[in-house]
C-alpha cells in the first residue's frame, strides 16, 4: 500500500513561525514512519518562501527510508531544492513536459523525476497515464464541501487504469479499507496524517495491506 502525506500548515494552530515548525516536524515524522510520498502543497506561499520551506523539509527527511518528496505544481522549485519530483494539478502542464524540463535542467537533481497527478474522473486518470504520470491522486472519494464526491464506485472505475491510483478526500481509518477493496493502490490525505499520531496512523493503514 502506498501512503501519501499532503502538507497543509494552515491546519496547525499558532502563528506562521509555529505552523512552519510543526509542518517540518510532521514531515520528519512521516519520513521516519515510512510514508512513501510527501507532497509539499503550500499553495499560498511565494516561490521564494516555498523554496525555503522545501529546503527545510528536505533536511528533515530520512533518505534511507526512501520517502519520495514532491513539490506541488512547481518543477522549477523541485529542481532547485533537489526534490525527487512534482505533483501536478489537473490543469497543469502534462507529465511529459515535466520530464523534458527535468532532463534539460536537472543538474544536481535526482536522475529520475517522479510525477504525480491530481485527478477527479477516470478520464483524467487515463489522460495522466497516457501523458506519463507515475501515479494519480483521485478524489474526493467521500464528502467534501462544495464538491460532489466520486464515491467508492467512482474510485473503482478510476482504478481500472494502468497507474497506481490513491484515494483522497474524506478518507479515515474507518473507511480506508473500503478504498483499498475498491482497487486503490494507497491512501492520500492531509488531516488523517496531521490530526493524528503519525506512527499510529501509518501502522493502522499498513495493517490493511
Amino acid at each position: 500500500m502506498l501512503l501519501y502525506y499532503i502538507t497543509d500548515r494552515s491546519q496547525f494552530a499558532g502563528d506562521e513561525a509555529v505552523r512552519r515548525a510543526r509542518l517540518l516536524s510532521a514531515v520528519a515524522q512521516a519520513a521516519q514512519c515510512g510514508v512513501d510520498y510527501i507532497q509539499l502543497r503550500e499553495k499560498d506561499l511565494s516561490p521564494h518562501d516555498l523554496e525555503t520551506l522545501a529546503r527545510g523539509t528536505l533536511r528533515t527527511e530520512n533518505q534511507k527510508l526512501k520517502t519520495v518528496f514532491l513539490i506541488n505544481s512547481r518543477a522549477d522549485i523541485a529542481l532547485a531544492c533537489g526534490a525527487q519530483g512534482v505533483h501536478l494539478r489537473s490543469n497543469d502542464i502534462p507529465p511529459s513536459e515535466v520530464r523534458k524540463i527535468w532532463a534539460q535542467c536537472g543538474a544536481g537533481a535526482p536522475a529520475r523525476v517522479t510525477v504525480g497527478a491530481s485527478c477527479h474522473t477516470r478520464a483524467e486518470v487515463a489522460r495522466a497515464t497516457m501523458e506519463g504520470a507515475d501515479l494519480a491522486v483521485f478524489g474526493p472519494v467521500f464528502e467534501k464541501e462544495r464538491t460532489k464526491p466520486a464515491g467508492l464506485e467512482g474510485l473503482h472505475e478510476a482504478c481500472q487504469e494502468k497507474i497506481p491510483v490513491l484515494a483522497l478526500g474524506g478518507v479515515t481509518l474507518k473507511n480506508a479499507e473500503a478504498c483499498i477493496q475498491a482497487g486503490a493502490a494507497g491512501i492520500a490525505a492531509i488531516r488523517l496524517f496531521q490530526e493524528n499520531e503519525m506512527d499510529e496512523v501509518v501502522a493502522a493503514l499498513r495493517r490493511l495491506e
